[in-house]
């Protein structure tokens, strides 16, 4: 299971910043390709992609407000209900949920979620989420 901290950006390299400095010209359209956006932060490619994923950038200082997980749910029923049932103890929000036809008896499952008020962290939420009988790949996609 993934640890997630929040850690203010002074004590971490120059890198990360710029990841997050490139990628958001990529999502603004300000630029067209990883070549041109890395180039114009001054990092390369190879550390773009190595920590594209990896690190996020907060818009409240303070605390996240906003998180994307995602999992894959065996095709038996109740069981997404339990995990609705452990978003909602921790008083998290849910803002979407998408989840795909079963294949082989596998669905996979997205829920964006409003993290605003919630009584627990999102790594706890992860780790109660992924005992659930029948849930698999608990991750976190994004937050905000």
């Amino acid at each position: 299971m993934n640890k997630y901290y929040i850690v203010d950006n002074s004590l971490l390299p120059d890198t990360f910043e710029k990841v997050i400095k490139a990628r958001n010209l990529l999502n603004q359209g300000a630029i067209k390709n990883v070549s041109d956006a890395v180039k114009k932060v001054g990092i390369s490619r190879a550390s773009y992609y190595k920590y594209k994923d990896f690190v996020y950038e907060s818009e409240n200082k303070n605390y996240q407000r906003k998180a994307v997980i995602s999992f894959l749910l065996n095709h038996k029923s109740g069981i997404l209900s339990e995990v609705l049932n452990d978003i909602s103890e921790a008083d998290a929000n849910i803002l979407t949920i998408n989840q795909n036809i079963p294949i082989n008896n596998m669905a996979n499952v997205v829920i964006s979620l409003d993290i605003n008020h919630m009584n627990i962290s999102v790594d706890d939420l992860l780790s109660k989420i992924s005992v659930i009988k029948g849930t698999n790949k608990v991750n976190l996609i994004a937050i905000e």
